[in-house]
């Protein structure tokens, strides 16, 4: 097993009641092996004082953005080189295999440091002189304090891609963690304060939802707020947000419809689709979870599709071998296992994998990869979002009932549609009611482009025109470009 350490936050923990402490289970067996410290709604006051003078009297928001860009290259090669321990740390407390977050998420991590600092090297303002007598210069500062909601499903990843633009664009930042993953993001502060960010200019909150999470988005002194998780807490922290009209970005859930038309390639559709669904354990707001497959073909697809998840290996996180780990805590667990409750009570639903736990498995959160076929669109299991390794297979007629279908939903963060008809492809991309369409591809991603949803998935765009929109206030400064007579009012 890959070793980690603690960080400097952090303690292990063998159980024993806590004291002001959030405790970390590890979801293969669902012991305690961490603490770390939990923040009241008093801590998150001081929190927010410090954070308040480091941006209206520090140094950070008044440094060059090559100043600040220097400290975050360097934060980025000290996260690459830390990349065992961050994927360790990140599969103990999620439980999604760590070959994963050894691969592509922690490189995404740095990455994302180096890209907002590129971002800010090279952007320029905006000049106007069209009225003749004016020179109108509009400039962008940063917003201020910004608080940064993350998620557990892919801890370093979606924090850093918000805390990165933040603190390229000379924001400071309150960082608050998922109640059940927060070391991870506890070592990425600790990389980030060893480069060069001061400690007020990044603070990292452990705890819930309630008091954490609330005390910070309703406090006064915060002026922004970046949130990833789920459509329910995104609309209670808007509501809240709404009190002091602070700047909110919202990255919510999805339901997203992956189309598999006769024109693929199905070996690649297959693959694609496999990725789309149980990457991550299937615990990815962006996972292609509705399978519309074109009916003269969903025989051979289904049947590979079938075949090659009934053959996924499930294990042991730490082992690099693994493809599906367990899911990330007991409420999680539970609620995935009440959507396959659901299967074998409606006979519109065809069970053709997995369903609940699988056989050897006796202790830990795990649920087997499980493929669903449906009768139809409006099925509960076909509107809801499970967040598990958990897909779901329509039959549609064409091109035009697999449109309807993908569009039939609350949600609409992406979608996938697999298709080497070009006509077919650019009928798709224009139809399509989502944020991004991947076409012949699974969950790609350009970090130049916007990335956000549309409908119940979201308000707002990561990106770099998202992101500067987010992180920055738009200001202009208009000079007269010659003297010119002003009218004396009161002269008489």
């Amino acid at each position: 097993m890959t070793a980690y350490t603690l960080p400097a936050a952090a303690m292990p923990w063998d159980g024993a009641p806590l004291v002001d402490r959030l405790g970390v289970l590890h979801p293969a067996n669902e012991k305690p092996f961490a603490s770390v410290p939990l923040a009241s709604a008093d801590d998150i006051g001081a929190m927010v004082a410090r954070a308040r003078a480091a941006f209206d009297l520090g140094p950070w928001p008044r440094l060059t953005p090559s100043e600040r860009g220097t400290i975050l290259r360097r934060a980025a090669d000290l996260i690459e080189g830390a990349r065992e321990e961050l994927a360790a740390l990140q599969a103990m407390e999620t439980g999604i295999p760590i070959s994963q977050f050894m691969g592509m998420h922690v490189s995404r991590t740095a990455e994302n440091f180096r890209f907002f600092s590129d971002v800010v090297n090279t952007a320029a303002g905006e000049t106007y002189e069209q009225t003749g007598r004016y020179l109108s210069i509009v400039t962008r500062q940063p917003a201020g304090v910004a608080a940064i909601l993350s998620p557990w499903n892919a801890p370093l990843i979606l924090a850093s891609m918000k805390a990165a633009a933040a603190l390229a664009l000379g924001n400071v930042v309150i960082l608050k963690p998922s109640e059940y993953a927060p070391l991870s993001v506890l070592r990425l502060a600790e990389l980030l304060y060893q480069a060069g960010v001061p400690d007020d200019v990044l603070q990292v909150a452990c705890g819930p939802g309630q008091p954490t999470g609330a005390a910070l988005v309703e406090h006064a002194g915060v002026d922004v707020i970046g949130f990833i998780g789920g459509t329910a807490t995104g609309k209670r922290i808007m509501a809240a947000a709404s009190a002091t009209l602070k700047k909110v970005g919202l990255e919510l859930g999805g339901k997203s419809a992956n189309i598999i038309l006769a024109s693929a390639d199905l070996d690649r559709a297959v693959d694609g689709s496999l990725m789309g669904i149980f990457m991550g354990n299937g615990e990815q707001c962006l996972a292609g979870s509705r399978i519309l497959v074109e009916a003269s073909v969903a025989d051979p697809f289904i049947d590979a599709f079938v075949a090659r998840t009934k053959a996924l290996k499930v294990g042991d996180p730490m082992d690099p071998t693994t493809e599906i780990g367990p899911l990330a805590f007991r409420a999680h667990y539970d609620r995935v296992m009440s959507f396959a409750a659901q299967i074998e009570a409606n006979p519109a639903y065809t069970l053709l994998a997995g369903g609940g736990r699988p056989p050897g498995f006796d202790e830990g959160l795990y649920f087997a990869p499980t493929v669903v076929e449906a009768a139809h669109n409006a099925l509960p299991l076909c509107q809801q979002e499970i967040f598990g390794p958990f897909a779901m297979i329509q039959r549609v007629r064409n091109l035009d009932d697999a449109l309807a279908r993908a569009n039939d939903s609350d949600f609409g963060l992406v979608s996938y549609i697999w298709s080497n008809d070009l006509g077919a492809v650019m009928k798709a991309q224009g139809a399509l009611k989502a944020g991004t369409v991947w076409v012949n591809t699974p969950m790609a991603r350009d970090v130049r482009a916007p990335f956000g949803g549309i409908k119940q998935s979201g308000i707002g765009r990561d990106g770099i025109k998202g992101s500067v929109d987010l992180f920055t206030e738009e200001k202009t400064v208009m000079i007269p470009q010659a003297p010119f007579d002003l009218p004396k009012l009161g002269m008489g």
